[in-house]
């Protein structure tokens, strides 16, 4: 009987694994660190009793001073004259404390403190501040309270150096266990650091790198194999995007094609045409290249119309659109201009090349038959005009085409003729 294949290793899975464990790793460390806080907090409270009093007094002390210091600074930045009287109060205040007063060192340098501020506060007067001149004395005198505040402040702490040295050791061997548990924890994060940028970041980068790299024209993305089936059906769903693309491309281009062709004949548009021709005439501008534009019309295509049928001239249509496609280079333009008018533009020819040429396909579609639906063969003519586009607006060549295929109408059909020579 065959087994049934364990459940794939899934993301949830591997994240809740890996979770438990970094919370047991988490707990083994805290239990051991609890451990040595106890330790530590049991050694504090064995510091000699006379030590402790000693330091709240000393920390005080250097509280008092400090107060002392800050409302002198007060005095200095006040604005008004009665919050300048209200700090100086306060600095008598704190300056007469017993705590500072027990303290000889403390005890002078406030009286020197109180004295300065008093006489600076009374020489101000009832001005907006302080005079400026004796900042600088202040800033030494606020120097020297700062400098007493952390002389205080060592002292307290040396008196406690002897209590600490059990305390000391008892954080040192913690600091070994936090060391250790460190280490640990790096190692662990290590692996699953290692483990997500194998099953997890790098597919995730390959996927990314896909989707950026994403070309209709060229083959569906390939994957590695992959353990993770999130993973699996992200790649899968990236696949399914670039053929949505390469489906959405194809059906773009075949939109932009209807938008841009003429329905019936497959030649472009007007509107496109006069685009397309509009960026050919400023590229041969650009870089005085010759360039030329033609007109042409096919003869007596209403009386076609009128004998044979609209379909007979939807027919004739076609086939001088295929002879047009099958004659001319694969560089110039042809359009459907209206109706039975065509619109051409000769890119690198001057008038005697595009002239050879538009007469070598002008006498073809004269002396080719065109063989209706129902069998009939007709023959058609068409008369062209053509001008030099070289250096002048689109508009204006095409009128000058005009012009010369309105000649060749009056000349008896059926010809090229040239702008400028109707003559």
């Amino acid at each position: 009987m065959s087994q049934t294949p364990p459940p794939p290793m899934t993301a949830h899975r591997i994240f809740v694994m890996l979770a438990a464990g970094f919370m047991v790793l988490l707990g083994g460390i805290t239990a051991l660190l609890a451990i040595d806080q106890h330790r530590a907090m049991v050694s504090a409270e064995q510091l000699q009793a006379q030590t402790v009093p000693e330091i709240i007094r000393l920390q005080r002390l250097a509280r008092n001073l400090d107060h002392l210091r800050h409302e002198g600074e007060r005095i200095f930045s006040a604005t008004t004259p009665d919050a300048r009287q209200q700090a100086l109060y306060l600095v008598m205040l704190v300056a007469s404390h017993p705590g500072i007063q027990e303290h000889a060192e403390a005890a002078e340098v406030a009286r020197a403190t109180e004295a300065f501020l008093t006489e600076a506060v009374r020489r101000s007067g009832g001005e907006a501040g302080v005079d400026g001149s004796r900042l600088n004395e202040w800033k030494l005198i606020s120097g020297r309270l700062g400098l007493l505040v952390d002389d205080i402040s060592v002292q307290s702490a040396h008196l406690a150096a002897n209590d600490l040295a059990q305390i000391s050791e008892t954080l040192r061997v913690a600091r070994i266990k936090l060391a250790a548990a460190l280490l640990l924890v790096i190692a662990f994060l290590a692996g699953t650091i290692h483990q997500l940028s194998r099953h997890l970041i790098r597919p995730l980068e390959r996927i990314d790198h896909a989707l950026s790299s994403l070309d209709v024209n060229g083959p569906p993305p390939e994957f590695p194999p992959t353990q993770l089936p999130e993973i699996h059906a992200v790649e899968n769903a990236v696949r399914r995007l670039h053929a949505a693309q390469v489906n959405n491309e194809a059906v773009r281009r075949e939109l932009e094609e209807l938008a841009n062709r003429d329905g019936l004949t497959g030649l472009l548009n007007r509107r496109h045409f006069m685009a397309s021709a509009e960026a050919e005439l400023k590229r041969a501008e650009r870089y005085g290249r010759p360039v030329v534009v033609a007109l042409a019309d096919l003869d007596f295509f209403k009386s076609l119309n009128d004998t044979h049928g609209h379909a007979a001239g939807d027919r004739v249509l076609q086939a001088f659109a295929q002879l047009m496609r099958d004659s001319v280079r694969s560089t110039d333009l042809i359009g459907r201009y209206g109706g039975e008018e065509f619109a051409f533009l000769f890119p690198e020819s001057g008038v005697e090349q595009a002239s050879a040429l538009v007469e070598r396909f002008r006498h073809r579609f004269a002396t080719e038959p065109v063989h209706l639906d129902n069998g009939v063969a007709v023959r058609v003519t068409v008369s062209i005009g053509l001008a030099d586009a070289s250096g002048r607006p689109l508009e204006v060549a095409l009128h000058a085409a005009d012009q010369a295929l309105y000649a060749a109408k009056r000349g008896g059909r059926n010809r090229v003729m040239v702008a400028g020579s109707e003559e």
